[in-house]
């Protein structure tokens, strides 16, 4: 599919999607949402790529949703607008295949989001990240979600103050897992990228599922689908590989099966 929004490149199993509107700061249109949900599904599909990163063209990420779509719906419009806005979510989480977010500049409101919706985020120095939307009167109800574990009053601060952080206290947070100069960002995200490229493709997929499962389950329910999940990778090829290996001591050769 040809795409008007996005860019994408697939290469050494990596598919990159790069988020293109550098002209209005990568706000996510319509167009955009869909684009990047068909993409991300679409890579997801593809056997050629085992990992994708999503970046951002021009001086920043996203800085939110394009303001320009936002007048003369109806009530029923605007909830229909904003769940587009807020698939990316769940179609990540419903990925077998690893996200990780690029970021530099500004990630903003709903470009914050699609940060905190990455299973994993690398990010520049200097970078502002923020959950701005209550500036103008509306919140970002949908980008806080996934970092609602940070607790009540920083995730009220966030979703309530507004304010922009800077990638320091993004990671000291939590919500990046790495923060790197400008100038290696792109590095430091392949190299992110390529330690999950040398792990078994079987127990990366199932792990990320896990994940996601086990955070809607009772504490005690965790541990029987975790037993389930264990039982079943180790009757995987992927596992009989890897421990052999280990005791040869020689790299292992996965399957992904």
């Amino acid at each position: 599919m040809e795409y008007k929004t996005i860019l994408v490149e697939c290469r050494d199993q990596l598919g990159f999607l790069t988020l293109n509107r550098p002209e209005k700061m990568n706000t996510f249109s319509s167009q955009l949402a869909r684009e990047l949900n068909d993409c991300l599904r679409q890579m997801d599909n593809d056997d050629a790529v085992r990992v994708v990163i999503v970046k951002g063209a021009g001086r920043a990420f996203s800085t939110g949703i394009d303001i320009a779509e936002f007048a003369g719906k109806s009530a029923t419009e605007y909830q229909e607008w904003i769940a587009l806005m807020d698939e990316m979510h769940l179609t990540i989480a419903g990925m077998a295949k690893p996200v990780i977010a690029m970021v530099h500049g500004y990630a903003v409101a709903n470009g914050a989001g699609l940060v905190f919706a990455a299973d994993f985020a690398v990010v520049a120095e200097g970078t502002k990240i923020g959950t701005t939307a209550i500036n103008v009167g509306l919140l970002c109800t949908g980008p806080v979600i996934p970092i609602g574990h940070l607790g009540k009053k920083k995730v009220l601060e966030m979703l309530l103050c507004g304010d922009l952080i800077d990638a320091a206290e993004a990671e000291r947070l939590g919500i990046v897992n790495r923060v790197v100069p400008a100038d290696r960002l792109e590095a430091e995200t392949l190299a992110f990228a390529r330690k999950l490229l040398s792990k078994s493709p079987l127990a990366v997929a199932m792990g990320k599922k896990f994940y996601y499962q086990m955070q809607d389950m009772p504490y005690q329910q965790r541990f029987t689908y975790s037993s389930e999940v264990f039982a079943r990778l180790c009757t995987s090829r992927d596992a009989q590989e890897g421990v052999s290996a280990f005791l040869e001591k020689r790299p292992p050769v996965w399957q992904g099966k």
